[in-house]
């Protein structure tokens, strides 16, 4: 189906909808500084104090462990603090599961050590079962840690590109340029949003962020970018149409006014999928799932309140 049948061409057609009195540029006088307010929060957070990440990027060993009833966290901290390895003590970091069980990280062991830990976790602590045992160098996290950062750099500068080249045909007036780079202003403005929420998530719960987190950083991308092109490309048809008085405001005006109903059905049946996923899905993909849902809410509201009011914007200046 073209592009523009998923939207709605005929906009005297649909005049009655209380959207109509609404203006999407006007709102964002109000929306836009919220947002600048929101990234800021987001990236102090996340520099300080910072997200706990997985042992994919940081190297380390993870074991999953379960200890008798009647034992607490604090007898397990207790018992691992108490280990001792050719006179060498390990830092660990415990976190409790939602099925009871215990999350113990501590840097790379090797396979004595990690024996004779568990040796001695049971010897302390009587009955101890190992449900996950994980470990991974440092050289292969540091690795893992620079290719996700380059994976995001990389997608950014290619729907940069894109974008842009596919928006070489409109307006004089309009460079294609501003089209790419008001795509990546907002998929920047999902991805800090979406890291900042992260961030305070992995201080107050078991989440840590991990490769499958930048999975989901990528996938979010991708949806925000589909939505924001729509929107671009019925700014692109609504301009030839338009009449030559007509401000370019009022012309993202009708274009937003056009797609909204394409955005609210498209995004609302991927929120009910991905609701679905979240409450009867593996609790391994529990937080990629969460990751996408807000990311998919944040994609939406960006599209609308942060992409097309700077091209307005910037077209003025």
């Amino acid at each position: 189906m073209p592009l523009q049948n998923r939207c709605y061409l005929d906009n005297k057609e649909h005049s009655g909808y209380r959207l109509r009195a609404m203006s999407f540029i006007k709102l964002s006088r109000f929306f836009l500084p919220l947002s600048a307010i929101l990234v800021l929060l987001s990236w102090t957070v996340f520099f300080y104090p910072g997200p706990l990440v997985s042992i994919e990027f940081t190297g380390g060993t993870l074991m999953e462990l379960t200890i008798p009833a009647g034992k607490m966290q604090s007898d397990l901290a207790l018992s691992l603090r108490t280990f001792r390895w050719e006179n060498t003590v390990f830092e660990e970091s415990i976190s409790r599961t939602k099925t009871g069980s215990f999350f113990v990280r501590t840097p790379t062991l090797t396979n004595e050590e990690h024996a004779a830990l568990l040796a001695h976790l049971r010897t302390n602590l009587q009955k101890v079962d190992e449900l996950q045992y994980t470990t991974i160098g440092p050289t292969v996290g540091a690795n893992l840690k620079e290719r996700a950062f380059w994976a995001l750099m990389v997608a950014c500068l290619a729907i940069m590109t894109f974008v842009a080249f596919s928006f070489r045909k409109i307006p004089k007036s309009l460079s294609p340029w501003r089209f790419g780079l008001a795509a990546i202003v907002a998929l920047v403005h999902d991805v800090s949003i979406l890291l900042g929420v992260f961030t305070i998530l992995s201080h107050v719960t078991t989440f840590q962020m991990d490769t499958l987190f930048t999975t989901a950083l990528l996938s979010i991308m991708g949806h925000s970018v589909s939505d924001t092109i729509v929107i671009f490309d019925r700014i692109r048809e609504t301009l030839h149409l338009s009449d030559k008085h007509e401000t370019f405001a009022a012309v993202a005006d009708k274009a937003l006014h056009a797609c909204v109903s394409r955005t609210i059905n498209t995004g609302l049946g991927i929120l009910i999928m991905l609701t679905a996923l979240f409450a009867f899905g593996s609790e391994s993909i529990r937080w990629f799932i969460l990751a996408l849902i807000i990311g998919t809410v944040v994609g939406m509201y960006s599209s609308y309140f942060v992409a097309t009011p700077l091209l307005v914007y910037w077209k003025k200046k």
